[in-house]
């Protein structure tokens, strides 16, 4: 219960920061959601209805409250250069860094995971000091720069990839076909964020399966005659998950900023190439949509991780 309000505390706060900032700002309060830009292109009529829509006329408070009332009915507001609702721009792209994002974070965690396990079981090891070498140096490249190699070396060098967007235009695809040219396009900026995320997971595993290697209870397991693999994932290896899934709630907001950069890189048609757009444009409520979007969903992937606790350590029950 302790969690559940902290996590609907700091959604309250999302939605007040996000309504306060551009009010903030000095000046007509629709220039500052707006900019502008948006007032020079606005037909007298839409600024009316704008004016209307966000209550800009009344008190704070009532603007607060018309706020929430158009939020809680998905209205997110109204792009001027797509000329459509934010909500309806921002879903369009969602599915995209959806994908791109679930794909790395579940090869990047698993993969790193796995490696870690391995390497600290075998601490010391030629195998575990080349992972780590090996691991480490890819990690320490910015995701964008990796993006950049590879689409250098496998799309301009070798014509292996598509050099961006996330379908072929005008293919006519459907099926499977299309299935897989989603995946072909999808490679690249995936195993950009991949290589720029494993490491942590890997090493993370990795020291706290040294540490967990040392309890009573794995050499208990030794002493039963398990065999090796038994004692390695079902025992150690499970004990060292949970740091690993806390880990993962906290690196997800790093790779959805990562998905940013790395999306224009490739051109990827995401939430990051809708705010470069958006950046480009001064489109402000498309912005404001995407960062809502992106901290609500931060937010609730942290929640399920909180809920994934007990299930994985059921000792956490008893904590509170």
């Amino acid at each position: 219960m302790r969690n559940v309000t902290t996590y609907v505390i700091a959604f309250l706060f999302i939605l007040t920061l996000n309504f306060l900032l551009p009010r903030m700002l000095p000046g007509d309060p629709l220039m500052a959601i707006y900019g502008n830009e948006a007032l020079v292109a606005m037909t007298p009529e839409l600024q009316a209805h704008l004016v209307e829509r966000f209550a800009l006329d009344q008190s704070l408070w009532q603007q607060f409250g018309a706020y929430l009332r158009a939020l809680f009915q998905g209205d997110l507001g109204y792009a001027y250069y797509y000329n459509s609702p934010v909500s309806s721009v921002v879903l369009g792209r969602l599915p995209w860094t959806l994908l791109l994002i679930g794909t790395a974070l579940i090869i990047s965690t698993l993969s790193g995971i796995v490696l870690g396990i391995e390497s600290g079981w075998r601490r010391g090891s030629r195998r575990d000091k080349s992972l780590l070498a090996g691991l480490m140096a890819v990690s320490g490249f910015p995701d964008f720069f990796l993006g950049i190699l590879l689409l250098i070396g496998f799309g301009v060098t070798w014509g292996l990839f598509p050099l961006s967007g996330a379908i072929t235009p005008y293919s006519g695809l459907s099926g499977v076909a299309l299935v897989l040219d989603v995946l072909h396009h999808l490679f690249l900026p995936a195993a950009a964020l991949t290589l720029g995320y494993i490491g942590a997971s890997y090493l993370l595993t990795r020291n706290t399966m040294v540490t967990v290697l040392k309890n009573p209870y794995i050499l208990m397991a030794k002493a039963k005659g398990l065999p090796d693999r038994a004692v390695r994932y079902r025992h150690a290896g499970r004990n060292a998950l949970l740091p690993i899934i806390t880990r993962t709630g906290i690196q997800l907001g790093r790779m959805v900023t990562g998905a940013i950069f790395v999306e224009i890189v490739f051109a990827y048609p995401g939430l990051g190439y809708l705010t470069y757009e958006a950046l480009l444009a001064r489109d402000y409520p498309v912005l404001q949509g995407v960062l809502l979007i992106v901290a609500v969903s931060v937010l609730v992937a942290n929640f399920l991780v909180d809920l994934s606790y007990p299930k994985l350590d059921p000792r956490i029950r008893y904590a509170y």
